[in-house]
């Protein structure tokens, strides 16, 4: 039986139906979240294109089959029934799930391995703990939540206290992430 909230849910498939207006949407647990484009600055753009790179360089040692690195706000359908469906900076998927996506799929259809979100001035911590609770929740074993103004990487998983990473120190990412490791410094060169 279906109640009155639940046949208010939407689907990805809605979603994906809206304009392309300059209005960032995302579908958490079914309910709709709309709010102006986030405008990023370029501490921002600088480290997911940096993070980006050091994720790709790692991938490259990695033995076949491999897993996509994506970014740029990548859709993915991370719950189904009601449907989460969000937008992630930089994202490490599963050479299983990278199989499973078209070429031309406009979203990824599963959790990544990795969600990396890159804080902006225009974010808020509500919104950054529930996307992080969302992500564990749906199966993502790792989250780093970047911070670009003080150099620091905050790293949660499902079974362990978020750690916070700063610039003096190393990043690794086992197992998820077999043989990853970083300076934290560069991942804000």
């Amino acid at each position: 039986m279906t109640t009155a909230t639940e046949s208010r849910l939407m689907t990805t498939e809605e979603l994906l139906a809206f304009p392309d207006d300059g209005v960032e949407r995302e579908l958490i647990r079914g309910e709709l979240r709309e709010r102006p484009m986030t405008k990023r600055n370029y501490p921002h753009s600088k480290a997911t294109a940096t993070i980006a790179h050091v994720l790709l360089k790692w991938l490259d040692q990695q033995p076949d089959p491999r897993g996509r690195v994506v970014g740029g706000e990548a859709g993915f359908r991370i719950r189904k029934n009601p449907d989460t469906t969000v937008g992630i900076d930089v994202a490490y998927i599963s050479p299983q799930l990278a199989q499973a996506t078209a070429a031309n799929a406009s979203i990824i259809d599963g959790p990544p391995v990795l969600a990396v979100e890159i804080l902006s001035p225009s974010d808020k911590q509500e919104n950054i703990l529930e996307k992080v609770h969302d992500y564990l929740e749906s199966g993502v074993p790792l989250v780093w939540i970047v911070e670009p103004d003080f150099r620091t990487v905050t790293v949660y998983r499902p079974d362990a206290p978020p750690a916070l990473f700063n610039a003096s120190q190393e990043l690794t990412a086992e197992p998820h992430l077999p043989g990853f490791r970083t300076a934290v410094a560069a991942l804000f060169t």
